[in-house]
């Protein structure tokens, strides 16, 4: 997501706009010896658990809320965190246990209501939740969130609590790997002040996790604290951590070189041959559950007519990964071969199953293109944000392999929105024309996370409005499957739908890389790319 000179005065010219960040080098925090300072983008929406989709609230509501799984950074591995156990004998039908001792930060203690009311309202569609669609598999679903109308419940009937302790869950269908999505963060708690004062809430979100929130400007900083009364089993190593905002990750950069930030979590595509040499053993470079593509607005006539899957196939063979990845990335990117991530592994289900479509030749990319009828009016846009990250440097990459490989002039230009934050608002709101940049950070590592969030009909982040019938059927197959194998099989059928449609065109996978200063120690990026702050030590 996100060089520069090492010069003092270049780091304190974004100190006009980030009153909190100290320009003398020395204690970066400005706010206490053990604050870490860390660089961030400011949420595209209210800090809603159900409504947080992008990376930037994501990293908050990781340090604010625990639910009832929490995934190890290192293996992933979907752990128990407020459940105490979650029993099935059917794979439809849960009961859930949660362990004594977990509260609010407000004193509230936390209860099986504080889930069982989080998830009605995640699910009511007079609430607008942006990850409503990750509880529709409850029983009652659609009567809270009908297609049209207003619900005929304010509740879902398949969600029933039994005593302060204990709730059960059914299902519409069996799905065996459901209680390893319950790390998601939409599936957390919320206390009762949520629901009686919630403006207040927002504007000061409460929640059950090792930090509390003590103030945010937005545009400026998010300051957390680390919180004294918190009992889970990850308490905070440090006294807590500022979230400054940055619109350029090269002027983060810029600061964390001189000595007025702590932590940047996207090292700079510009600075990746300078990295070893400024920061030595401080640079983290790993792969993570991330992936980048191009999705098309099948929304418009333009390219979601029928016969223009084979434009899109031929785009796709008209971008030369291996080149872009070495030459711009420098092994922290490799090219994508399917529609999830490296990172899970072949027992995960990474698969080569975009094959020959994933592969640069400019001859077979003329020709789909031709087969299909030619570029949309002749011509098309890759859009993305450009404030964090190199977007514009791969999108100018991208553009000129296209244009190379068809050989008709610059028929591909760029659209650079300048905030994430805008660039979200035209994405969801589907007011774009042309491919735009999707990064795919996921929430919790299982295939299915990678395929359905994106591509089922009307799920939460398919921005591209793509839908086909024998998808659905087999991610919902898949969802029921017991067994692993099959399930991860079945998985990879419905990715061959994809390669026949290409709703979108997998572009490389994605490695978490982080720097940081002397000041802190014990700093490790999670499987999904965030810094596990609680972890983090300030010397």
């Amino acid at each position: 997501m996100r060089g520069a000179t090492h010069a003092t005065w270049a780091a304190c010219a974004v100190a006009v706009a980030l009153a909190a960040a100290g320009c003398g080098g020395g204690d970066t925090s400005g706010a206490g010896a053990g604050i870490i300072s860390s660089s961030w983008g400011d949420p595209q929406n209210p800090l809603e658990p159900a409504n947080t989709n992008e990376v930037q609230g994501g990293k908050v509501l990781d340090m604010v809320f625990r639910g009832l799984k929490r995934y190890d950074p290192k293996t992933g591995a979907a752990q128990d965190m407020v459940a105490e156990k979650i029993e099935t004998t059917d794979s439809q039908n849960f009961t859930v246990t949660l362990k004594d001792g977990w509260k609010f930060s407000n004193g509230e203690p936390v209860t099986a209501e504080s889930f069982v009311d989080a998830w009605n309202y995640a699910a009511d569609v007079r609430n607008k939740q942006n990850n409503a669609t990750f509880f529709s598999n409850i029983m009652g679903y659609d009567d809270v969130h009908p297609a049209s109308g207003e619900p005929k419940s304010k509740t879902m009937s398949g969600l029933v609590v039994k005593d302060p302790k204990t709730f059960t869950v059914a299902l519409k269908d069996k799905f065996s790997t459901w209680p390893q999505t319950l790390g998601y963060q939409a599936f957390s708690p919320l206390p009762k002040s949520f629901f009686t004062d919630h403006d207040g809430w927002l504007a000061k979100p409460v929640g059950n996790g090792p930090y509390t929130v003590e103030s945010y400007t937005k545009g400026t900083a998010m300051q957390l604290r680390a919180w004294d009364g918190y009992t889970g089993p990850d308490k905070a190593q440090n006294d807590g951590v500022d979230l400054k905002v940055y619109t350029d990750n090269n002027t983060a950069y810029t600061d964390l070189i001189a000595g007025n930030l702590d932590l940047v979590d996207d090292v700079p595509a510009s600075q990746l041959k300078n990295v070893k040499s400024d920061l030595g053993d401080r640079y983290i470079n790993q792969p993570a559950l991330i992936t980048q593509t191009l999705t098309f607005p099948l929304y418009d006539p333009q390219w979601g007519k029928p016969g223009t899957e084979k434009v899109r196939q031929g785009i796709s063979r008209a971008i030369n990964r291996p080149e872009i990845t070495k030459q711009i990335f420098q092994n922290t990117r490799s090219p994508a071969m399917d529609w999830t991530s490296s990172a899970l592994g072949a027992a995960g289900g990474f698969k080569d199953m975009c094959g020959e479509l994933c592969t640069y030749d400019p001859a077979a990319a003329k020709k789909l293109i031709e087969e299909g009828g030619g570029l949309p009016g002749g011509k098309m846009t890759i859009t993305s944000n450009v404030d964090t990250g190199s977007h514009r440097t791969w999108m100018d990459a991208v553009c000129n392999s296209i244009n190379n490989a068809l050989g008709q002039g610059p028929v591909c230009t760029v659209n650079p929105v300048g905030t994430f934050a805008d660039f979200r608002n035209q994405t969801t709101n589907f007011k774009l024309t042309g491919p735009f940049r999707s990064g795919w950070q996921g929430d919790y590592p299982l295939i299915q996370n990678f395929l359905q969030p994106l591509y089922y009909t009307g799920a939460s982040s398919n921005y591209g409005k793509f839908s086909d019938p024998e998808f659905d059927r087999l991610v919902d197959e898949a969802n029921r499957e017991s067994d692993t194998a099959k399930a991860i099989a079945t998985f990879q059928d419905s990715e061959k739908i994809l390669a026949a449609q290409m709703p979108s065109i997998p572009l490389w996978y994605q490695n978490g890389s982080a720097g940081y200063s002397e000041r802190l120690t014990d700093v490790e990026l999670n499987q999904f790319s965030v810094p596990v702050y609680d972890r983090i030590k300030v010397s």
